[in-house]
């Protein structure tokens, strides 16, 4: 265990402040005392160019990217949604998935246009989560989680973020987007990675 203070911050290599709140929400359930931050001045720097293959080669390389700017623990995370029966598509792809610049309501609608026809065992998916955090450049932690869950037909739901409304998550019987933020911190990909992050710091 590594001793970083007694207010330790976080930084969040990420400008998404639905992620950010979501890590919030992730801490105070584990009753760590952590503040978490976005990565300031995180839109003035060239963006990590994703390019690798794994979520891990992500995760991990937007961490060391973003610590050699700033001194602390700099945490990356990343996550996708996996379908089988689409090839594991959209896979690491799944923020690019309709094209650069695309909205949450055309990466789903191209999800549910590419699957469209497919039924029972086919519409089987999981979202995987994996965060790494480095600290005065090294690797302190690279860990990861996954969710099982199946696509739904249609959006439901007004809460998360991505492609929450059309993951439906049978323990629950809802959708993601349908989920309390507590509900979904508790059982989502993130939240089961996250936890495992906090017991590793």
């Amino acid at each position: 265990m590594v001793e970083f203070g007694l207010v330790p911050t976080l930084y969040l290599a990420s400008g998404n402040a639905g992620k950010l709140n979501e890590f919030r929400v992730l801490a105070k359930i584990a009753g760590k005392h952590w503040r978490l931050e976005l990565w300031p001045g995180y839109a003035e720097l060239p963006e990590y160019e994703e390019s690798a293959t794994t979520f891990a080669e992500h995760a991990a390389g937007k961490a060391f990217y973003y610590s050699r700017h700033r001194d602390g623990v700099v945490i990356a995370d990343d996550s996708g949604l996996v379908v089988p029966a689409l090839g594991g598509a959209p896979g690491v792809f799944s923020a690019r998935y309709a094209g650069p610049g695309a909205s949450n309501e055309q990466r789903i609608a191209k999800l549910l246009g590419d699957m469209k026809g497919l039924a029972g065992a086919q519409r089987s998916a999981y979202f995987v989560c994996v965060i790494a955090a480095v600290w005065q450049g090294g690797a302190l932690a690279v860990v990861s989680a996954r969710v099982d869950g199946e696509i739904l037909g249609a959006p439901r739901g007004t809460g998360g973020f991505g492609y929450d409304p059309v993951f439906f998550y049978p323990p629950l019987g809802k959708s993601f987007a349908e989920l309390s933020a507590e509900a979904k911190s508790e059982h989502s990909h993130r939240g089961r990675a996250f936890r495992r992050l906090m017991e590793v710091l």
